[in-house]
């Protein structure tokens, strides 16, 4: 064993543990390493050298593992990769599934309302950001529901292409686009418009417009986005029937508002103009359907201020958004953790433009990162957040929960 080394390891531990106000036993438990294993690391007795232990108590102290090593140490994150690697299979699936799949390759039938609640679990998995769980399961689920499909007819077969454009929005077409794969995303975008087109139900149809504006703004085209949630309202504003239909408008309000903040080639005015019209449009209708979980989304009064913390951000307000921010109340939303996290890292990323509130926005983020690490850990904007508050001068415990942050979304420490 190198003494030198064990002794600086040690050093390094301890001194992290108290600044956490960790007891020896708090940490050692956490960590699932006994009191006296860590004692003796801390003592520099032993050589803290096995990655997965390294880890643990990285996680435990919410540092990043070099903090403790003193070399650079590849991050990991367990969730993250899971859900990566169901990919391939999910991949195949799409590209395999038609709306007419030969009977002998067909998986066997599943009731109804069995399907059903499989659609709603993962929808909720979605919202809760279980990107991992989620990715895992819908290779089966899609098979199970187009299976259904080509079995039935009449009222049964409309009810099942409900389901099956339920399973895609959203849960399997802004999963791939969060996960950063665009290009399947749209095969799940085109595969639900499949169904929907059968369906004939302008709401139905405005509902898949809304969803390839999402995929349309992930792929860099702002313009066409915005013609697509523009196109899908004029449809929607004719078939006005319910609070179904008047949340989906809102949310087509929303999504266009954030399509006009994407769309440099517009004067900023004029832009910022058309993007507060959208949102009070929004915040009325919000104000008519209050909190809804229609279409698997949270549209409402909450999900209308979060989106004007969005939108000032990427407009560049920072203060305003700051503003906005402190009006809303994110924990509403209680089944939608992926919501809140978003409001925390959309706030921080605002924070972090503020002079002196580059702290709160470590803090933000941190806070995004404990609701829905897997969404945060998977977000482009939160890691160019990170990156540009590394090199801003901060105090050395914020410093620290900066550079845990960093590795845990595979930054270079």
């Amino acid at each position: 064993m190198n003494e030198e080394q064990a002794r600086k390891i040690g050093e390094r531990l301890r001194s992290a543990r108290r600044q956490r106000g960790m007891s020896l036993r708090t940490l050692a438990g956490t960590a699932g390493v006994s009191t006296g294993y860590l004692s003796m690391v801390e003592n520099g007795q032993r050589l803290l050298d096995r990655s997965s232990l390294i880890t643990a108590l990285a996680d435990a102290l919410q540092i990043a593992p070099s903090e403790l090593t003193g070399q650079p140490f590849a991050p990991v994150d367990p969730h993250a990769s899971a859900a990566h690697e169901a990919i391939p299979a999910l991949r195949l699936a799409l590209m395999g599934i038609t709306m007419a799949t030969p009977p002998d390759l067909r998986p066997p039938q599943v009731p109804t309302n069995v399907l059903a609640e499989r659609v709603a679990m993962a929808n909720r998995l979605y919202h809760a950001a279980e990107y991992g769980t989620l990715a895992a399961g819908l290779p089966s689920l899609l098979a199970s529901l187009h299976a259904a499909v080509e079995d039935a007819e009449g009222p049964a077969r409309s009810e099942l292409l409900k389901l099956l454009a339920d399973a895609y929005h959203p849960a399997c077409t802004l999963l791939l686009k969060n996960l950063g794969y665009t290009d399947l995303a749209f095969i799940a975008v085109t595969r639900a418009a499949e169904a929907i087109t059968e369906l004939d139900d302008p709401v139905y149809s405005a509902l898949s417009g809304f969803f390839h504006t999402h995929v349309l703004m992930s792929a860099g085209s702002p313009t066409q986005a915005l013609a697509q949630a523009t196109s899908a309202a004029n449809t929607l504003e004719a078939h006005l029937h319910g609070p179904d239909a008047h949340a989906l408008l809102g949310e087509l309000h929303l999504i266009s508002a954030t399509s006009l903040t994407q769309d440099r080639h517009r004067a900023g005015n004029a832009r910022a103009e058309e993007i507060r019209g959208h949102l009070a449009e929004a915040a009325d209708l919000a104000g008519r359907t209050g909190e809804t979980r229609a279409w698997h989304l949270n549209f409402g009064p909450t999900n209308v201020g979060i989106h004007e913390v969005s939108l000032n951000t990427d407009l560049g307000l920072h203060g305003e958004a700051v503003t906005a921010g402190g009006a809303v109340h994110p924990e509403v939303l209680e089944d939608a953790p992926g919501r809140q996290a978003a409001y925390h890292a959309d706030l921080a990323r605002s924070l972090a433009h503020l002079r002196g509130r580059e702290a709160d926005a470590v803090s933000s983020l941190l806070t995004a990162e404990q609701i829905a690490p897997q969404r945060i850990h998977a977000s482009a904007p939160v890691r160019s957040t990170v990156e540009y508050l590394t090199d801003r001068p901060l105090p050395v415990h914020v410093a620290r929960d900066l550079r845990g942050l960093a590795h845990r979304i595979g930054l270079p420490n």
